[in-house]
């Protein structure tokens, strides 16, 4: 039996998709490769007993694409989304003394994506790797991801990985999946979540905005290009591009104010009150939220890759193109410049008195930043970096991309607590609502795109409410059958 290959593409005109699904028939094999136009994609195998079979089920593969809008398409026609991936150098450090640094995690590649909260530390690396660290510098897992990690930004509990591919994938369960999906049109550099909304920046200074459900609410063409940094909460968006900051309205009715800063914006942090804009020309700027007001400068000596600050913006730090991390005080007084001992920190977030940095070499680096260690380090004397690895049987969890690699349950074997949702038919779009009793019967639940399937049931160990009036899922996903 000759091998018959079917290609489809699904190309939205808004750019919601930009995907390939082709199926290979070969004797008794059916093979199926999907992913981003333009990409290699991931592919699945199964064999069937008689050719019959297999030719039935890849006629049902396709079947389904084309009924949910793929088409005949011809590989190579269309071009693969725009990918910017940060160039950097770095530098070996000036500093005359090396920061106190407790351990040290080497992920293999440049990572820029960092989170840290109360359980565990995250990093996500130009490979697709994104590991869990405890505190205590153990590996606790890791996600394999399709494509390089951007960031890594949270929203309460909800952990998102931004990749190059354009998905955003969310990671707060065991299997990851693809939480949202950016316009093909869009070279992504840099995002951020609040409440359920992704704001996105890129490469042409642009910024959009992309609400739970995975559809578009606005965007603007700010002053400048190369948004490298976007930062959100419920007043506003903070724009930074080659041509300072700007404020926008979170709602997207307008801008709110414009703040040029020396250089092009590198970096962004934000707290309560203040916005803080890491720049080319070897500065941090603290900008005021309410006005857009320089409130306080602090000086580098040199590019500026990173910048974090204290809850209290009592110590502000920042990670220079030379290997070099500084700390100053609120009013913008150096405290301290040392040599991290791993590269340039891509990004980096500080946590009691730890300041945890992503580098260059691909390391997630603890720093101890209590006073004691600072000034101990100083005089020259450091502890020892623990240099942490990877255990032989770490669990890797990769995303579910078909409703056919997601695990099954009975109706009869629902746990306790599980919580039964449905894919419905709503205006062309398939949306996902909850069939359990005691949850709000009109609100939507954010939900992975690549195995919603009209009239499938699914079940879910738990959901919460979101403050945009939506559920999120809390634990695995599996379908009922």
């Amino acid at each position: 039996m000759a091998r018959e290959t079917t290609y489809l593409e699904l190309s939205q005109e808004d750019g919601a998709a930009h995907k390939f699904y082709e199926v290979t028939l070969d004797g008794l094999t059916v093979s199926v490769r999907y992913g981003r136009i333009g990409a290699a994609g991931q592919l699945q195998s199964s064999s069937f007993p008689t050719a019959e079979k297999a030719r039935a089920a890849a006629a049902k593969k396709i079947g389904e694409k084309v009924r949910k809008g793929y088409a005949p398409a011809v590989r190579g026609a269309r071009a693969a989304r725009a990918v910017t991936r940060r160039q950097v150098t770095s530098a070996p450090s000036t500093a005359r003394a090396v920061a106190p640094v407790l351990w040290r995690f080497r992920t293999g590649s440049a990572a820029f994506g960092i989170h840290v909260d109360e359980d565990r530390c995250w990093v996500g690396n130009q490979a697709g790797d994104v590991y869990t660290v405890s505190h205590g510098g153990e590996v606790l897992a890791r996600y394999s991801l399709p494509d390089g990690v951007k960031c890594l930004v949270a929203d309460e509990f909800w952990i998102y990985a931004g990749c190059d591919d354009g998905t955003v994938y969310d990671l707060s369960s065991k299997v990851p999946f693809g939480a949202y999906g950016i316009a093909a049109d869009v070279d992504i550099y840099w995002l951020d979540i609040h409440e359920g909304v992704l704001n996105v920046s890129d490469a042409n200074g642009g910024l959009t905005v992309i609400d739970h459900e995975d559809e578009h609410q606005w965007s603007r063409k700010s002053a400048g290009g190369g948004a490298w940094m976007v930062r959100a909460d419920e007043r506003a968006v903070y724009h930074g591009h080659s041509g300072g900051v700007t404020a926008y309205a979170a709602d997207g009715t307008g801008q709110l104010w414009h703040t040029r800063t020396p250089g092009g914006v590198l970096f962004g942090w934000q707290e309560q009150d203040a916005v803080y804009a890491g720049t080319v020309r070897n500065t941090v700027q603290r900008l005021s939220k309410a006005t857009g007001a320089v409130e306080a400068s602090y000086p580098c000596d040199a590019a500026v890759y990173s910048c974090a600050s204290s809850p209290d913006g009592r110590h502000v730090f920042a990670g220079d193109s030379s290997s070099s991390v500084y700390c100053f005080d609120a009013d913008g007084r150096r405290l301290w410049k040392l040599g991290t001992g791993s590269g340039s920190a891509l990004s980096m977030q500080y946590l009691d008195e730890r300041l945890y940095l992503v580098t260059t070499d691909g390391s997630l680096v603890c720093v101890d930043a209590s006073e004691a260690a600072i000034a101990a380090a100083q005089r020259g004397s450091v502890p020892t970096a623990v240099d942490v690895k990877s255990a032989a049987a770490l669990p890797v969890f990769t995303p579910a991309a078909s409703a056919a690699a997601v695990a099954t349950v009975s109706v009869a074997s629902v746990p306790s607590g599980g919580v039964v949702v449905e894919c419905v038919q709503v205006g062309g779009r398939v949306r996902v609502q909850v069939v359990s009793d005691g949850f709000q019967p009109g609100w939507n639940v954010q939900f992975p795109r690549g195995i919603r399937e009209a009239g499938a049931r699914y079940v879910v160990d738990g959901l919460h409410a979101a403050a945009g009036g939506f559920y999120r899922v809390r634990g695995e996903i599996r379908r009922l059958v």
